[in-house]
């Protein structure tokens, strides 16, 4: 898509953006300022939620934000009033300090669950962020280091799309995730900041779709955290108006789509442990929802994970993940191959068999399965659904890292 170039440089790219990133041990603080925004977001579909999610849902009714807080290393989730106080408590640091009014200002939390927010030590990392809020690269990278956890690298994406009209917006990210991903989100949280004009219904629906096709179709472990936020803001600095006759400009969803899947594929590429990526590409399906079904499903498989980890080139796996995934299925149709940087070969086609053992189909299988990409390409021949789909393999530092998660 030639409409959209990359940028360097994360959130210093949006003009009237300051941000921020300071750490204390384990525990950080990320401020993101972008005054008189209109806003929306996403979160986890989880029935256990935190108390910044639900602090968050209710400070953005209004559809606009001046200020996020958000910390890491502790979850602020099942701390029952407690946990709400202390978002109030969060904000109103931030108030104050900026002179924002509190209403316009959005909590968001990350780590361990079931612990009270080790208030005093937050506080005392927040005033330090805040000591350090401005709009360089460097400024962009410590707030998307901040919000770490068990990442081991920070994840920040900022793009410049031409609109159908000729004139240009810029998007920019970042976001945090390593483990506790479902196909649902994950532990994750993405902040978001475009300079476009956009109410914050637009957002709403821009930001749906995209996640729906990045965020929604990452796994690492499976398991759907309490915290999951992607949030969006609009500083209009660009005075560029993205909806006409209450429609996104196509290109600008586009370019959305484009940055959260950027984003999402540094989440599975990092996964707790993690030694290779998996993408799942399913076209043929009989519908989309079906392809969705199907490629999850493939990224899902715990068996298929740990063969890839294995470098074992075990495709019944495959078949049989795609076979409880409950889209539509015909075995004796379906083609099923792997793919490498440097290579691809079919293990069925068409239903027959091509990987039997001591096959050059196999051999090939085999050399693939050693290298740090592996994609894994479904035909269903049912339709014209198709979906892709990332993850991870499962490995021996998973079990360690979550083992020993809060000790």
């Amino acid at each position: 898509m030639d409409f959209i170039r990359e940028l360097n440089g994360g959130f210093s790219v949006i003009e009237n953006l300051k941000v921020s990133g300071a750490r204390e041990g384990k525990y950080g603080v990320t401020i993101i300022v972008s005054p008189n925004s209109d806003a929306s977001a996403v979160f986890t579909s989880n029935k256990v939620v935190a108390a910044p999610v639900n602090y968050t849902k209710k400070v953005l009714k209004n559809g606009k934000l001046s200020a996020v807080f958000v910390n890491s290393g502790n979850a602020n989730c099942f701390t029952g009033e407690q946990g709400f106080k202390d978002c109030e408590t969060l904000a109103e640091i931030v108030s104050k300090d900026l002179k924002i009014p509190k209403d316009e200002i959005a909590v968001s939390s990350t780590g361990v669950i079931g612990r009270q927010m080790p208030i005093d030590t937050i506080s005392k990392v927040a005033y330090e962020s805040l000591s350090k809020l401005g709009n360089s690269p460097e400024n962009s990278l410590a707030a998307a280091k901040a919000i770490m956890t068990t990442d081991t690298f920070p994840k920040e994406c900022a793009v410049e799309v031409t609109l159908t009209n000729g004139k240009t917006v810029r998007i920019a990210g970042i976001t945090k995730g390593s483990g506790m991903i479902a196909p649902n989100m994950g532990t994750m949280l993405s902040f978001i900041v475009t300079d476009a004009v956009m109410p914050a219904d637009e957002i709403n629906k821009a930001l749906k779709q995209a996640a729906g096709i990045s965020f929604n179709m990452i796994v690492v472990d499976g398991d759907e955290s309490t915290n999951d936020t992607c949030l969006m803001m609009a500083n209009g600095t660009s005075n560029v108006e993205v909806v006409k006759d209450g429609k996104v400009d196509s290109n600008f969803q586009d370019a959305l789509n484009y940055l959260c899947t950027d984003l999402a594929k540094k989440m599975a590429r990092d996964g707790e442990g993690a030694t290779k990526f998996i993408e799942a590409n399913v076209c043929g399906a009989k519908d989309l929802e079906d392809a969705k079904l199907a490629a999850k499903s493939i990224i899902s498989s715990s068996l298929f994970k740990s063969a890839v980890f294995g470098g074992d080139p075990n495709w019944g796996r495959i078949v049989s993940a795609i076979g409880y995934s409950g889209c539509d299925l015909n075995p004796d149709i379906v083609t099923i191959a792997i793919a490498g940087d440097e290579d691809e070969v079919d293990l069925v086609r068409r239903g027959e068999i091509l990987a039997f053992e001591d096959t050059p189909y196999l051999e090939r299988a085999e050399k693939i399965m050693q290298t740090k990409n592996v994609t894994v390409n479904v035909d269903l021949a049912l339709g014209d659904g198709e979906a892709t789909a990332w993850g991870c393999d499962l490995t021996y530092d998973y079990v360690k890292i979550n083992a020993e998660y809060t000790t």
